[in-house]
């Protein structure tokens, strides 16, 4: 062979290897290790070196050997220095495509777990690559809820594949319809309301816990999960737990199974009515405060309420104020409906009733001296006993309502009279006003809405005229009741000290603000005349009417 043929040669080994192993996956012996690279050999002209850092998988190192043969992927028979570049992840990463290649061409499922929402679906976790999930093939039916899914391993099928774009769609519908539809449908049309089946709990949320009860998953609500009221479902179940569970309802067409727990334990109220008689005195302990009340355990699984206003005979007593969740106190039975499973119970009746003594000594009318222990928008609240306020209110403060919280604050000692006491809905009306005369209504309490007066102009504004009543007192015009006529509503055609007749509209309740309007005496006296005297229909002329009108007014004057 000559030199020249010889070189040709090298460079056709080269580069015709370099042709058929670029971008290829062949196995590996490792040559040796260090912290940064890994050596290997691939049967090339040169060695291949991989970073150390592509053997490290969930932040732990994998262990090699010298001698360890392993795929890897070849990205370029020679760089620079001669070296072929090798990788691990993308030998991976082709071996995934190859068995997703397979399972796609077969319809068989693959393993992932929805891990992002994204926009129209969900991203998935398949090991090497990821995929892309739409909503539409999340279930069989729409799916309000996903959270129950997510972060899960699940089962999908490949729907569309493109390798050069990496680009993967799956679907978790076709998956549930694929290779275990059968076996799932044996499993559903096997299903009957109170079955009882052992389950695994797959996932918790909120509201409850799904459970697969043979490649099948149920609801289980956390209503039913036990007879006494839990705070999350996590306080009685946890991921991967073996339970028993009995079917409550199943939809077989909308694939739909809620379970139960508690249903295959007997019913703790069952005989409640008779074991805890209305106005029995029984111990419990608290198993919730809340603003509205206290949650009393009174047997395992039976928990009563008592109302904050059982708490105490005073009002306004909160219940956290009363007892802690833990605390074990004596209550009474106040009511039992076994139809809606509920208990009413009652503090307050273990203590003397103080409106037997209210009663007694604050009959109605009876005057008396009190600490004012809250003022609000709408009256004011004065002690009447340790645990009872009376209110008087804003009505019955004081005669003037523009001054009759003003005067008073929280902690003031006030006398106050007795209005009115209701036993039943356990009430006591005050009042401070009815211990002071009611001041004079004023001169213009003989002034009524309707009247028709002459008055005599006082002072001109832009808005219009005041004037002085003939008993003294002051009343408005508004410019807008100054006439009938547009054109004669100016504010110049008045003098101070002039007489008008004017029609009074309204007196406002103390008597000392009069309304009056000229506007609708001449309306009033238009239409009487119009009345008496007949009508333009005749030929007369509106004028005439009315001049007809007053001279006979004026005549008789």
């Amino acid at each position: 062979m000559t030199e020249k043929s010889g070189a040709f040669a090298e460079l056709f080994e080269r580069d015709g290897r370099a042709v058929i192993y670029a971008e290829k996956v062949v196995k590996g012996v490792v040559v040796s290790i260090d912290d940064n690279f890994i050596t290997m050999d691939v049967g090339l002209k040169s060695e291949g070196r991989i970073a150390a850092s592509e053997f490290t998988h969930g932040g732990k190192k994998i262990e090699l050997r010298v001698g360890d043969k392993i795929d890897v992927f070849i990205e370029r028979y020679e760089n620079k220095t001669g070296e072929i570049m090798l990788s691990r992840e993308k030998a991976l990463r082709e071996a995934a495509w190859s068995d997703f290649e397979k399972a796609f061409k077969e319809g068989a499922c693959i393993t992932g777990v929805m891990y992002n929402r994204v926009k129209g679906g969900f991203m998935v976790d398949l090991g090497e690559v990821t995929a892309f999930l739409p909503s539409s093939q999340v279930d069989t039916w729409p799916v309000k809820d996903v959270a129950p899914l997510m972060n899960s391993k699940q089962q999908f099928v490949i729907i569309k594949m493109d390798k050069p774009r990496e680009n993967i769609v799956v679907s978790r519908r076709g998956a549930m319809k694929g290779a275990d539809a059968d076996s799932r449908a044996k499993v559903l049309d096997g299903l009957e309301e109170g079955q009882e089946l052992n389950g695994i709990v797959k996932n918790i949320t909120n509201y409850g816990a799904f459970v697969d009860i043979g490649g099948i998953d149920g609801l289980l609500h956390s209503v039913d999960m036990s007879w006494k009221r839990i705070n999350h479902p996590s306080e009685m179940l946890s991921p991967g737990q073996s339970i028993k569970v009995a079917v409550i309802k199943c939809d077989k067409e909308a694939r739909r199974i809620s379970l139960g727990m508690k249903q295959l334990t007997s019913d703790p109220w069952s005989g409640i009515a008779e074991e805890f008689a209305v106005g029995s005195r029984i111990k419990g302990k608290v198993t919730n405060v809340t603003d509205y009340g206290l949650f009393v355990e009174v047997k395992e699984g039976v928990e009563g309420l008592v109302y904050v206003s059982e708490i105490s005979w005073k009002k306004s007593t909160h219940p956290a104020k009363v007892a802690s969740v833990g605390d074990e106190m004596e209550v009474v039975v106040l009511d039992v409906d076994m139809a809606k499973r509920r208990m009413g119970l009652g503090l307050k009746q273990l203590q003397t009733n103080p409106w037997g003594h209210i009663a007694q000594n604050f009959p109605v009318d009876h005057v008396f001296e009190g600490t004012i222990s809250n003022i609000t928008d709408f009256g004011i609240f004065v002690k009447v006993h340790d645990e009872i306020d009376g209110m008087v209110h804003l009505n019955d403060v004081s005669w003037d309502l523009s001054e009759a919280l003003t005067s008073y604050k929280k902690g003031d000692v006030v006398t106050v009279k007795v209005l009115d006491i209701d036993m039943e809905k356990e009430r006591i009306s005050l009042g401070i006003k009815q211990l002071i005369k009611k001041p004079d209504d004023g001169p213009s309490s003989s002034v009524k809405s309707g009247d028709i007066i002459t008055c005599i102009v006082k002072a001109i504004e832009t808005s219009g005229i005041e004037v002085t009543l003939p008993n003294g007192a002051t009343g408005n015009i508004k410019k807008t009741e100054l006439a009938k006529d547009r054109q004669d509503r100016r504010i110049d055609r008045f003098a101070v000290g002039e007489k008008v007749d004017a029609k009074v509209l309204s007196v406002d309740k103390t008597g000392r603000k009069v309304i009056l309007s000229i506007r609708a005496l001449e309306i009033e006296e238009e239409q009487q005349a119009m009345a008496e005297y007949g009508s333009s229909d005749s030929g007369a002329s509106l004028g005439d009417i009315l001049g007809l009108a007053m001279g006979k007014k004026n005549g008789e004057n």
